[in-house]
């Protein structure tokens, strides 16, 4: 690399240039070398019945990566950098099927191209009950699905369906989430024009403040997904959606204000689902969580022996939510995320325990969280 600090003359812009181009020579050959290896890769795993991908795998590859790393790239950056070039690999096996709230545009979508990179096959679904449908069923390999937004909370219905599904969770990413104003209009005149917004009802509730100040007489129209807001916005003038600015490029849509979200840092964790007889628990990463969804009984200190073994043997409890058990009689489910894996000796003995004093209890996945 050039030495800019030295009293030598700078090179050239057409040097410089030459030198990206040879190393962007050689970088593209060891893509293919690298892309070589996972071919052979996937002859061993088809041979030995393997799973083709392995969450904690990635997981520990790019770890590893960000260790070496000394810069200037950030560490930020590698995860993905490397997420896209393990994709392009995983996919000279066996094209990944991923569902997804659809249709495109939606920041569902963002969250599957985020976490298993672009070489995918894509598969949009009008709702999230459509999502693990077409990922029981087979029709796709993994499910994206929303569980928890940092404004909002818990999207109920994505904790709901968990209760009655094979599908277990593998993975989770979660995603900056910028809600822009988007419609057909542009221009100082184009709110005055907006007769309704559509959006998700999470979405809606995301920009509530907003909204009140700025739309205050605007209906509020809620709608399957932010994308299917844009899609309608871009057949009526009148009409306006919250999405983002992929949705506005896909439907060719303005952004009348941007970032219109009442908190800056507004956040959505999306969790990873598949089916048991085709995707394995993931193993160790070093990073782990453990869901689950138990309920006990309606008794005076339930809830306290519920949580004892937890205290006793060490296990931390990074989440805990309610939600109705729809019976009548005034019970919940209790869903909670703990750190580590099933295989280390104090979680599974947590876990037994635990298992004892629930009226019910179900492991929703074991994954590696998600640091990158």
């Amino acid at each position: 690399m050039a030495d800019l600090s030295s009293s030598l003359p700078l090179p050239t812009l057409a040097q410089l240039r030459q030198q990206i181009d040879q190393v962007d020579a050689d970088l593209l050959a060891l893509l293919n070398r690298r892309a070589r290896l996972a071919q052979t890769v996937g002859e061993v795993k088809k041979h030995e019945g393997s799973v083709v991908f392995r969450p904690e795998r990635e997981a520990q590859v790019i770890d590893g990566l960000k260790a070496l790393n000394a810069g200037p790239i950030k560490s930020e950056s590698i995860a993905p950098i490397w997420r896209e070039v393990m994709s392009a690999c995983r996919a000279l096996e066996t094209p990944i099927r991923v569902a997804y709230l659809g249709p495109a545009g939606t920041f569902s979508e963002q969250a599957a191209l985020g976490y298993f990179g672009s070489s995918i096959v894509r598969v949009p679904c009008p709702s999230i009950d459509e999502v693990f449908r077409a990922t029981t069923a087979g029709a796709a390999d993994f499910g994206v699905v929303p569980v928890e937004n940092s404004t909002e909370g818990v999207v109920a219905r994505s904790l709901d369906l968990f209760l009655n599904t094979a599908l277990f969770i593998m993975g989770e990413t979660s995603l900056a989430v910028r809600h822009n104003l988007l419609c057909k209009q542009t221009g100082p005149d184009a709110l005055q024009s907006i007769t309704a917004v559509c959006a998700h009802p999470q979405a809606l509730a995301q920009c509530h403040g907003w909204l009140s100040t700025h739309l205050p007489h605007v209906e509020r129209r809620p709608v399957s997904s932010n994308a299917e807001g844009a899609r309608l916005a871009s057949l009526d003038p009148s009409l306006a959606a919250l999405a983002s600015e992929r949705a506005a490029s896909e439907w060719g849509l303005h952004v009348v204000e941007p970032a219109i979200q009442d908190d800056p840092s507004n956040r959505t964790r999306f969790a990873i689902v598949a089916h048991p007889d085709r995707q394995s628990v993931p193993a160790v990463s070093g990073h782990d969580c453990i869901s689950l969804v138990v309920s006990v009984v309606n008794q005076p200190g339930a809830v306290h022996d519920m949580l004892v073994p937890l205290k006793q043997h060490g296990v931390s409890l990074t989440r805990l939510e309610s939600r109705p058990a729809r019976s009548g009689q005034w019970e919940y489910y209790f869903y909670m995320d703990l750190q580590g894996h099933p295989d280390h000796p104090a979680v599974a003995a947590a876990l037994k325990e635990l298992r004892a004093v629930c009226a019910f209890f179900k492991l929703l996945g074991t994954y590696p969280i998600d640091v990158h």
